[in-house]
């Protein structure tokens, strides 16, 4: 197999179609080609029960430690709540200029806001974190760009607020211009 593939791998129950919509908006921005496979972690040992949260880092480590030799990067995907010792809670994660990212679709839903549930939201948004967290394995950090999709999110409607690509500065620093 090509060295040269992002790997998404499911940790939840996504509707294949949901994946295959991430993946060609993940493909449209890094020109790689993007395979989908599902996974399998015993989420039971990351879970803090005092936060009611996932361990982001312990996730990222156990998603980085699975073989995919064949593949540029991966990305986990799931549905729990994530947080880090130092941010109440977390969309996604990667290891800078590394091979590994993980986000997760938790606080994305429309519902956790009490707000109507709306899918093509939600896919959009999931879009744009993964995009987002392979940015940081290539090596991109947080822009000040106000609609760049490697600008910080604190908050969803700072998501809602980014597009689905790096600005040009950012695509000039990975090589995609």
């Amino acid at each position: 197999m090509d060295k040269q593939n992002i790997l998404l791998i499911s940790f939840g129950q996504f509707e294949n179609d949901f994946l295959e919509d991430i993946a060609t908006e993940v493909e449209k921005e890094y020109t790689y080609p993007v395979r989908i496979q599902n996974g399998h972690i015993d989420l039971s040992e990351y879970y803090d029960p005092m936060r009611r949260q996932y361990d982001g880092n312990g996730i990222l480590k156990e998603v980085d430690s699975i073989n995919s030799g064949d593949v540029i990067k991966k990305v986990g995907l799931f549905r729990v709540d994530l947080c880090i010792p130092i941010l109440t809670y977390i969309f996604g994660q990667a290891a800078f200029k590394g091979s590994t990212g993980i986000a997760s679709l938790y606080r994305l839903r429309n519902e956790q806001y009490g707000m109507k549930k709306d899918e093509a939201l939600l896919l959009h948004r999931f879009s744009k974190v993964v995009i987002h967290e392979l940015g940081h394995t290539f090596g991109l950090i947080h822009c000040h760009h106000p609609i760049c999709v490697m600008r910080s999110s604190t908050y969803v409607e700072d998501i809602d607020q980014k597009s689905t690509e790096p600005c040009l500065n950012c695509q000039k620093i990975i090589g995609l211009d």
